[in-house]
């Protein structure tokens, strides 16, 4: 199970380390400054940080990623919240008033000639 708290999962810097699934987010920081040779040549996925492979194969991983889906899905979420939200606001927004009569005041200057 994915979502289990104890599962072990197997180390990126050190092949020999299982950790329990809810303690390698700790452990992932603490073997990265063990192990800084490994670390310079592995690359993190966008998607999930805890996913940690080799840079060459980072373009094969983004497409096969299983939480891609996840934040693609978010991201559709939050597209169809935001239009909903647009299509609901009312604009309360109202023109000041206008006091100038532009008739008004081009009969009352046509006898000054325009200068520039």
């Amino acid at each position: 199970d994915v979502l289990d708290p104890e599962r072990l999962i197997q180390c990126p810097y050190n092949k020999h380390h299982r950790i329990r699934a809810c303690r390698f987010p700790y452990h992932l920081v603490k073997c990265r400054k063990s192990y800084p040779e490994v670390a310079k040549e592995l690359a993190t996925c966008p998607f999930n940080a805890r996913h940690l492979v080799p840079q060459a194969d980072l373009s094969d991983h983004i497409t096969k990623c299983n939480d891609k889906g996840f934040i693609e899905q978010d991201i559709v979420n939050q597209f169809s919240g935001f239009q909903r939200e647009q299509m609901n606001a009312v604009s309360t927004w109202q023109a000041p008033p206008c006091d100038e009569d532009w008739e008004t005041e081009s009969l009352e200057q046509s006898d000054s000639p325009f200068v520039w």
